[in-house]
C-alpha cells in the first residue's frame, strides 16, 4: 500500500535544494517513503473537515527501489539506522564540549592536550 496522505501521522516536507521527506511521524512504516503497512496500527484519518486547499500539494511518491518486496531495503535502512545510533553518543559529547569551550581571547591561548 502506498504511503497514506490521508493519515494524520503522515508528514511530507520539501526542502529548497528539491529534496523532500515524506515519513511516518510513529515511524511505522519500515518501507517509507514508499509504502506504509497494510493493516497499520497506527492509522488515524485527517480531520480536515471545512479546510479549503491551495495550489501546494505533497509530491509524488517516488519510484520504488529493487528489494522492496523482498526485505532488503528494509534491512539497508535498519543497518544505517543502527550506524548513527552507535554514533549518537560520542556526537552529543562533541556538541557538549564545543558549548562548553572557553569563549573569546580564552580559546586562542588555551593549551592544547
Amino acid at each position: 500500500m502506498p504511503m497514506r496522505q490521508e493519515c494524520r501521522n503522515f508528514e511530507s516536507r520539501s526542502y529548497a535544494n528539491g529534496d523532500t521527506v515524506r515519513k511516518c511521524n510513529l515511524d511505522l512504516a519500515p518501507d517509507a517513503p514508499w509504502r506504509c503497512p497494510e493493516n497499520c496500527s497506527g492509522f488515524a484519518p485527517r480531520m480536515d473537515a471545512g479546510w479549503s486547499y491551495g495550489s501546494m500539494v505533497t509530491p509524488p511518491t517516488p519510484v520504488e527501489p529493487p528489494g522492496l518486496d523482498d526485505g532488503s531495503a528494509a534491512a539497508v535502512l535498519d543497518e544505517a539506522e543502527d550506524i548513527l545510533n552507535s554514533i549518537g553518543a560520542q556526537v552529543m559529547a562533541e556538541v557538549e564540549a564545543e558549548k562548553n569551550a572557553p569563549k573569546g581571547w580564552r580559546r586562542l591561548f588555551r593549551r592544547r592536550s
